[in-house]
């Protein structure tokens, strides 16, 4: 409880709400000095995010669900180290209606029960993690715009394709993926790529 009023007053909350860079890391640093918190972020640059999003079959969400059991599994030996004990339980942001990480986390034979739930950065700690993860991208995207020698925008909307298509005039097509993910459309259209057609929808009538 002490905890979590303090993140509160130190201005922790959703990610989505903090409107800077440099606020987003000002809290970052803030969470992981925090005593008792266990912190790990399963990170991978963009040429490993491409190799994994087609080794789990183009699935978003399947993805995910294994970064988030990685995360745990490291974690939880950790917190049980440090507290003496296992957390009773633990919370997670709801992204797919299917049971994706509790499944991958019974492959690995972890027992925890974690909880999902829409609009879990309501609470206080999911909206720290929200925080850490937010701010990994905020570093790895400062890199990546050294290693381009321009500064990338966010998103994938006009601003980063025209960013895209420099890029691509730059180092060539085959150098994207350094930079980018190669599964959005904008991705497609800088490279002058036609975009896959999206998945039918098979209805049994």
């Amino acid at each position: 409880g002490d905890m979590v009023r303090g993140w509160k007053d130190s201005g922790v909350r959703d990610s989505k709400t903090v409107t800077t860079d440099r606020a987003m890391l000002a809290l970052d640093k803030e969470i992981r000095k925090t005593p008792g918190v266990i912190v790990k972020v399963v990170f991978t640059g963009m040429e490993k995010y491409n190799a994994l999003y087609q080794k789990f079959g183009s699935n978003l969400n399947r993805m995910l669900a294994w970064y988030h059991a990685t995360a745990l599994e490291d974690c939880l030996p950790r917190f049980a180290e440090a507290h003496g004990k296992m957390p009773a339980w633990g919370l997670l942001d709801q992204f797919s209606k299917s049971p994706l990480v509790q499944t991958e986390l019974k492959k690995r034979k972890v027992d925890f029960d974690l909880r999902m739930r829409t609009k879990a950065e309501s609470d206080p700690v999911v909206a720290a993690a929200s925080i850490v993860a937010r701010s990994a991208y905020v570093r790895e995207l400062q890199k990546l715009s050294e290693l381009a020698g321009e500064e990338l925008p966010k998103g994938s909307g006009a601003q980063a394709k025209a960013a895209g298509i420099r890029l691509v005039e730059k180092f060539g097509p085959d150098a994207l993926g350094r930079f980018a993910k190669l599964h959005f459309r904008t991705a497609y259209e800088c490279r002058g790529l036609e975009p896959p057609k999206p998945k039918t929808a098979w209805v049994k009538r």
